[in-house]
């Protein structure tokens, strides 16, 4: 039995994601004594074998086929009961046959972790977006309607003479006639008909009365005379 053989397990802890390959190192010195290298789940009664250089489990397999030195093994398709501390373990046999530790790795703690975990972050992550966009587009309608109901809204009020009537108040708003000639005519609708017939009234007679002869002056040939007119209105 040599006193210089070593092992060295330098993984402390490791965490895989289910479905993934689990790697697991372990390397020895070269001058070994007889006996196998195995890899256990556990330690005491309840530990399990999961490789030996005879038997090991269908997922796993050597990284280095052959090596006396490498005893990396590989476990594929990780599941959630493959979590647990493996442990790197020299065995020796004794003159009775049977397989004693000689050493072992200070152990590797394994950690499985389901992979929905991630899509589902995702899918949560895609529906906030989802709705701080839509909130955000219903805020950005809310403000146009907002804003086109400001630019309808009435305009100040405002009168407008109309001969002798009193001043008519005039507002324009949206829906309403669009030109000058058409707000005058609406507001005009609702005038009594006696103000119009009165108006109507308002002149006596218009007649045209001659004017007192011009001196004559010298004015080239051809040059037409000139008559003027003159127009008195009376209202009561």
């Amino acid at each position: 039995m040599s006193s210089n053989f070593s092992l060295h397990q330098p993984q402390d802890k490791v965490s895989v994601a289910a479905g993934e390959t689990l790697t697991l190192i372990c390397t020895t010195s070269a001058n070994a004594t007889a006996g196998a290298v195995r890899w256990l789940k556990g330690l005491g009664s309840e530990n399990k074998t999961i490789y030996d250089q005879r038997v090991s489990l269908p997922r796993v397999m050597r990284a280095v086929n052959g090596s006396n030195t490498d005893f990396t093994i590989h476990i594929r398709n990780v599941q959630p009961e493959d979590m647990g501390t493996y442990y790197c373990v020299k065995f020796v046999k004794r003159g009775t046959g049977q397989d004693e530790v000689f050493k072992r790795g200070s152990g590797t703690e394994v950690s499985v972790y389901e992979t929905t975990l991630v899509p589902g972050m995702v899918t949560a992550a895609v529906v906030l977006c989802f709705l701080l966009l839509l909130g955000l587009f219903v805020a950005l309608c809310m403000y146009r309607r907002k804003h086109q109901g400001r630019v309808g809204s009435p305009c100040p009020t405002r009168t407008v003479a109309m001969g002798s009537f009193s001043s008519v108040p005039l507002q324009c708003c949206a829906g309403t006639p669009g030109t000058p000639s058409e707000v005058l005519d609406a507001e005009s609708s609702h005038l009594p008909s006696q103000q119009t017939s009165k108006e109507e009234n308002s002149i006596h007679y218009a007649d045209l009365q001659p004017l007192p002869p011009a001196p004559r002056r010298s004015r080239s040939p051809g040059t037409a005379p000139t008559e003027y007119a003159s127009l008195r209105v009376a209202a009561k």
